[in-house]
């Protein structure tokens, strides 16, 4: 299981520090999917509609923490 280290926001660039971190975890998904067959661009539309669905949802998945 990956750790995430995210610490409290501060001056950085937030877009940046997220990426740094997830950026491994995504290739590597996206690397084992290709490798099973699956397509490249595929497989980055599913993350991209995923993360839309996320921010679309986000005061939802608010009220359930």
């Amino acid at each position: 299981m990956m750790t995430f280290n995210f610490e409290r926001p501060g001056d950085g660039d937030m877009s940046a520090d997220c990426q740094d971190q997830l950026l491994p975890l995504i290739n590597g998904i996206v690397q084992a999917a290709v490798a099973a067959g699956w397509n490249r661009d595929d497989v980055l539309l599913a993350f991209v509609e995923l993360a839309w669905d996320l921010y679309e949802n986000r005061s939802v998945a608010a009220g359930r923490q």
